[in-house]
């Protein structure tokens, strides 16, 4: 399959998602707190590369995937790489500098459910939700196990992986991770051609 083909069906499973995480807000009236960007702090945060495949594919594009992969290189913080902390005080206020690219770890965190040991889903969510929306929370747990959909990390995982078994089964830590997603595009195209001739070619079948 394709770098572009791969960055499409993610793309489209993205889409897939956020159209159940805003049911799932909706109905639960659950929410993250303005500039707050705690859970982009994790110094151990670990996603696959996969999901940060359309993120490498759009620095290719406008020419910036070397030298974001050069900067990862020397990157030594912990911290995610694309996170930007906006108070020089609080680390946690903060955003990502390319949200539309996000990964999947990043789409579902807060909202996304995963099965405890007894095989009951639990909202896998952040303290901060947990200790200021306690009554939405709780509620939203109750109404998950009597049948309230929530996506489900495997699910989405097992989704993602059905792209690339290879990339979408890799866990690694974040940076470490869209390091390996710019290799993988930049290894792709070394000797094929730009994307946009693919892109035009499937815009004319299209047509």
């Amino acid at each position: 399959m394709s770098i572009q083909k791969m960055v499409q069906d993610i793309e489209l499973l993205f889409d897939t998602l956020e159209i159940e995480l805003n049911n799932f807000t909706a109905t639960t009236q659950l929410f993250c707190n303005n500039g707050c960007g705690k859970c982009c702090t994790n110094p151990t945060m670990e996603a696959s590369p996969l999901e940060f495949l359309p993120w490498a594919f759009h620095l290719f594009k406008i020419g910036e995937a070397e030298n974001t992969l050069e900067k990862l290189n020397n990157h030594s913080n912990p911290i995610c790489y694309n996170y930007s902390q906006t108070s020089e005080i609080n680390l946690h206020l903060g955003s990502c500098n390319t949200y539309k690219y996000r990964g999947l770890v990043c789409r579902l965190f807060g909202y996304g459910a995963a099965r405890d040991k007894f095989v009951q889903l639990r909202l896998a969510t952040c303290s901060i939700i947990k200790d200021e929306q306690t009554n939405n929370y709780n509620a939203a747990n109750e109404a998950i196990n009597n049948g309230l959909y929530v996506p489900v990390f495997t699910d989405y995982y097992m989704n993602l992986s059905q792209i690339d078994f290879r990339l979408g089964n890799t866990y690694v830590h974040i940076n470490k991770a869209l390091q390996m997603a710019l290799e993988e595009v930049l290894h792709y195209y070394a000797y094929r051609d730009f994307p946009e001739e693919e892109e035009e070619e499937e815009e004319e079948e299209i047509n």
